[in-house]
């Protein structure tokens, strides 16, 4: 198998998964429990919270485990909005947002907030500018992601984050899902930042909010005193505890990471390239990981299907849009043809992938397209 669709999910470390095991059988108390397994648990956990926040330098208390990406941004956004009401009601985000922020933004358009989604430039993104000159009074909320799920495109969010806080009752959100552990991230310039471990080879259902101590939120799941009150429901201890290892390892080989996969995405941009009718959608200078690229002889529909059955894995979009079949609306918002847009797929890399793959990938769409493609 050839799996190229990292964005989606990824593989989970041998290391991570030892330490997992071991925590299940180790810390499967209650954290909230007053025995003495459930204060082990309880010590371990707050103990991977405090490393975590060494790790990224802010605050022990600013760190929230949730249980995916979906709920921190439900949670930013949505508990923003509703504990801040009394700031204003006016909200900036960008019209190619994850579909869980597209999704919190929806509700609470229906519930009187006036947000404003902003378009993306040529190069897929939002500028500073962009935000400065849709700033208001009442503006309380800008969410913004850091880098683009489908086409790798980075925002700018250190010079979006200093326009924000020139607006002093506005803070600043950013869904980091794509970029954490890739890339630097400007954690202390951010009021609040989601990120996900089975983004960077850890446990699914294991998540973290980063939420500046001065931010004050209504919690969307009632429940008890879990997470400062903000999340009630019994903690997934194991999940959380081995979060602090996928942080650090991810951190520690950021770097040579980073050098492994864009050596590989340059080497899959200049092969597909090269085909004909095959074109190259990401931004030139957007982030490696992510590589969107169509085919002008065949739909992603057929060229995901004919490469599933060549046993390797890519996706036409964000994974959680995938069962839609409209055509990707990030694509169009970049001004690419309806032909683009229904014929991109997204490759997207992790450590594990190599030079060989991508070759064997180039050769099966090769194939692909003479066997199923339209004549150009």
């Amino acid at each position: 198998m050839i799996y190229f669709d990292n964005a989606s999910t990824t593989s989970v470390r041998p290391e991570v998964a030892r330490v997992y095991k071991k925590l299940i059988d180790e810390c499967f108390a209650n954290a909230d429990s007053m025995h003495a397994p459930g204060r082990k648990t309880n010590r371990q956990l707050e103990q991977a919270r405090q490393h975590i926040a060494h790790s990224l330098k802010v605050l022990k208390e600013e760190i929230i485990f949730t249980s995916c990406a979906s709920e921190s941004n439900s949670l930013a956004v949505i508990g923003y909005a509703l504990a801040n009401q009394h700031r204003g009601k006016h909200i900036l985000t960008s019209n190619v947002e994850h579909s869980s922020i597209k999704h919190a933004m929806n509700f609470l358009e229906s519930i009187g907030f006036d947000v404003e989604r902003l378009p993306i430039n040529e190069q897929g993104i939002v500028t500073e500018e962009m935000v400065r000159s849709h700033m208001r009074k009442d503006t309380m909320l800008v969410s913004l992601m850091h880098v683009n799920n489908e086409i790798g495109s980075i925002n700018p969010i250190e010079k979006i984050a200093k326009v924000v806080h020139a607006h002093p009752t506005c803070v600043f959100h950013s869904d980091c899902v794509q970029s954490f552990g890739k890339i630097d991230i400007p954690f202390e310039q951010l009021d609040m930042m989601t990120m996900s471990a089975h983004k960077i080879h850890g446990i699914k259902g294991s998540s973290m909010l980063l939420k500046k101590k001065n931010i004050v939120l209504q919690p969307l799941i009632f429940g008890g005193q879990q997470e400062q009150g903000l999340r009630g429901g019994t903690e997934n201890a194991p999940a959380n505890i081995v979060l602090a290892k996928t942080i650090r390892l991810a951190l520690e080989e950021q770097e040579e990471t980073y050098a492994h996969v864009k050596m590989l995405r340059d080497h899959l941009v200049d092969r597909i390239s090269a085909i004909d009718g095959g074109h190259v959608l990401s931004p030139q200078n957007a982030l490696p990981y992510i590589l969107n690229v169509s085919f002008d002889q065949i739909t992603s529909e057929v060229l995901l299907n004919a490469l599933d059955e060549k046993g390797i894995c890519v996706s036409a979009k964000s994974t959680c849009d995938s069962r839609s079949s409209q055509a990707s609306e990030v694509i169009l918002a970049l001004n690419h043809s309806q032909k683009d847009a229904s014929h991109a797929i997204r490759l997207s890399f992790s450590k594990d992938n190599t030079i060989e793959e991508a070759d064997q990938f180039v050769e099966a769409v090769k194939e692909i397209v003479k066997n199923y493609g339209l004549s150009l």
